[in-house]
Formats: structure tokens, sequence, C-alpha cells
């Protein structure tokens, strides 16, 4: 029988996976709130509705006869989209609603790390009276990252000695309006990511990614939901050695291990320290625009990952092309805190050249595709080394011009990639 794939989610990760899944003998089908262009072509079916509603999504799965789904975006993962798709018979490749909680419940998190004796985690303290927090950012010998414990898209972070001074964190301590917060050591060195593939107990690991969170050139700016990142030929990045690699996972398949009943992707965000890999985060699902580096390079076909899950078995061996990649963003003028919508998007996929372009948030009408007020798109340069793949997606951005939007020229360029190589360099010699 044919596998009938329901793929959840509109952005540019999904984007990602659709075309994976477009290039395999699965029929796929697609839902989410906004109808993204590029999903919507390589799919039989694309309807426009309400993800965080589980009823909905499992109503939409039950009519089309899906066999598996693939939850992209935590939102709907936190609402328990995938146990609801269970409950109608439908194999969801996504954690349920409890184990999502990896990633949608920061407190959690780090209690859940601290509680099973998962290395990498740092120091920290959770709160729900806000003045004892401010109380222990005063009392505290050295610098906090605060982080709302619930979901914030990547921007509700605050990091004291670097984005903001002690009083201000304070003062947007006590001017939110989180319910909970989790203070904890700041992390100093160099991040990156590493996605798991995670099925019955098993896992099998993606090439190491680093995001910029950044708005602006080098990394200036506020934070947001990711500018851009880059993979090498390698499983690792040129700031990185096999065992910080291997350290990574290693605490991955620690928090798989407690984590019995997990399934699907297990995304962790690592600060590489002078002591080794530290966790910042765990998320539950593929990154955005992790995915769009790693998913490329992957030449295991993604619908046999998808059915080895489904049918009990753990994650196939998995291959990936020794090519490196640089994703890079483009986004609507003002992004992220005063973003301007309504840019007509002047790149196509014939007019991207050797660049791979995956839509993330934009408006389809009549007369072309504008931007709205989230990231636009991503150019994805593949090749054999890391300058190469940046000068394919370069060549595509200048074909998106400047007019409406913003984009990082820096990412994957040699002389931003040297300085996390000495960077690291330097942590390691002090």
């Amino acid at each position: 029988m044919r596998e009938h794939v329901l793929l959840i989610g509109g952005g540019g990760r999904e984007h990602a996976i659709a075309r994976e899944l477009a290039e395999s003998e699965a029929k796929l089908s697609a839902c989410a709130g906004n109808k993204n262009p590029g999903i919507a072509r390589l799919a039989a079916e694309f309807e426009t509705l309400e993800t965080t509603d589980p009823a909905a999504v499992a109503d939409y799965a039950e009519e089309i006869e899906a066999t598996i789904a693939v939850v992209g975006p935590e939102a709907p993962l936190d609402a328990g989209v995938s146990d609801a798709l269970e409950d109608v018979g439908v194999y969801a490749f996504g954690p349920k609603q409890a184990d999502a909680k990896i990633e949608t419940d920061k407190a959690f998190q780090r209690r859940f790390m601290a509680d099973n004796d998962i290395p990498g985690c740092p120091d920290f303290e959770t709160f729900e009276d806000m003045d004892a927090a401010c109380e222990f950012i005063d009392e505290y010998d050295g610098d906090l990252a605060i982080k709302p414990a619930g979901l914030t898209g990547g921007k509700g972070v605050k990091v004291i000695g670097d984005q903001v001074t002690s009083e201000e964190g304070k003062a947007y301590i006590r001017e939110s309006e989180y319910d909970r917060i989790v203070l904890e050591e700041r992390l100093i060195g160099e991040e990156f990511t590493v996605q798991a593939f995670v099925a019955n107990g098993g896992l099998e690991t993606a090439p190491a990614v680093q995001d910029h969170k950044r708005a602006y050139e080098g990394d200036e700016g506020p934070n947001t939901g990711g500018m851009g990142s880059y993979t090498d030929a390698t499983f690792e990045l040129p700031f990185m050695t096999d065992a910080d690699y291997a350290d990574a996972v290693e605490i991955i398949e620690a928090t798989v291990d407690a984590l019995e009943d997990y399934r699907g992707i297990l995304y962790g965000q690592f600060m590489l320290t002078a002591e080794g890999p530290k966790v910042i985060e765990f998320n539950a699902r593929f990154g955005d625009p992790e995915a769009m580096n790693t998913l490329p390079v992957l030449e295991t076909d993604l619908l046999d990952i998808l059915v080895a899950a489904r049918d009990g078995d753990e994650p196939p061996a998995l291959e990936f092309a020794a090519q490196a990649t640089v994703c890079k963003y483009a986004v609507p003028e003002g992004y992220p805190t005063d973003p301007s919508a309504g840019a007509k998007v002047q790149v196509d996929e014939e007019s991207a050249g050797d660049a791979l372009l995956y839509y993330a948030s934009v408006d389809e009408r009549e007369d072309g595709i504008y931007t709205t007020t989230s990231r636009s798109f991503a150019l994805v340069g593949v090749a054999d080394s890391i300058s190469e793949a940046e000068e394919i997606a370069e060549d595509a951005l200048a074909v998106a011009g400047e007019e409406g939007l913003h984009m990082r020229h820096d990412i994957g360029k040699a002389e931003l990639v040297q300085r996390r190589i000495d960077h690291v360099a330097e942590l390691r010699s002090e």
C-alpha cells in the first residue's frame, strides 16, 4: 500500500520536509494556518486550518486517510496534536504533549535534566515569584540568562552581560507578564545544534549546524527566529573536534534514555564551552533553519525513516552527503522589532540558480508572492566547502534584491567562520 503522509505546518522547515517527501514514493498532503506556495506545489492536497486545534488536524487526517503524519512546528506539539492523531489511528512522527515538554516548558526541561543526571546542564533556578527572581540576580555571583518557561518563538531570552545589564534584566522580568521564568548561568562559548531522529528507543544524528540568531551582521541586534545557518562537509563544524560532537551525542542519548517513549526529532542546542558542550535548550522538532541545512544532504529516504518508526523499528543508519551547506534567510525590513509587510519577492526556484529556495511566511497573490511580517524565505547553497556553498546562497540573494528585505550577508563567510575558530581556541587556551 502506498503511504500517505500528512505534513503539519507551513514554514521554511516544513517546505524542506515536503521537498524530501515529494521525492519519495509517498503521497503527500499538508495542512497549516498559512498556505505556503512551495509546499502547495509539492503536495497533492493542502488544507488551511488551525494546527493547534488537535481535533481539526485529526479530522483532516482521517478524512484523507493519512497513514503517517509529520508534525513540523512546536505549537501543535504543545497543543497535543500527536496525541489526537494517535487516538484516530494515525502514527505521528513527533512527540506526544507530555514528551514535548522537553521544549515547551523550560522549567520542566531543566528539572528533568537535573533529576535524570543528564550531563551538560548549567546551574539554574526556576521562579514563579518575580521579586524572588530579581533578588536571585542581585545575589548570584556571575551573569545569568533570563528565560521565560514557555514558548516564545526563540525571541524571549535576555542574557545579562551580553544583551542587557542586571538592572535592565530585572526591569524586563518585572515588566513582563510571564508567570514562570528560569534563571541559569550564562554560558560562554560557541553555539551549535545537533538534530537526532528518534524512534523506539534508538536514534541517529545529523551533522552539527550553527544558527545565527542575531538580526544584524557581526552578531549584533535583537534575537530572531534565526537569520541563517551553515554546516561543514563533515559532521563537525570547523571550530569543533570529533570529541565535541561525540559528547553532544552522548547528552542526546542520555536524554532519550530518560524519555522512554520519545519519538520524532530531538534537537539539542549546545554551547561549546571551555569545559565541553553544555545544553542551552532542547527542541522537540526540526530546527528552522537547521532542517534546511541537513535535509538537502540526507541521502537516506526520509519516508524509510518514518515507516521504520511507525512499524516499531529503530531509525535506519543515516547517510549524509559529504557536502557543506549555507542557509541565508531574507526577512521583512524592520524584522523582528518593527517588520514591514508587502514587498514583492523577486526570486523564484528558477532564478535562484544553484541555490535551493524555501518559502517561509509569504502571501501568494495573483500577481506574485509578497512578504508578511515574519521571516520570508531562505536560500541554501550546497557545495563541497562552506565558502562555495556561501557563494551559491549569496548569488541567489543578489537576485532577490534588497527592496523591502533584510538579510545577513556575513553568514558562512570565511571571516565569520574564522572568528568562531579563534574564539574556541582562545577559550581552550585559558
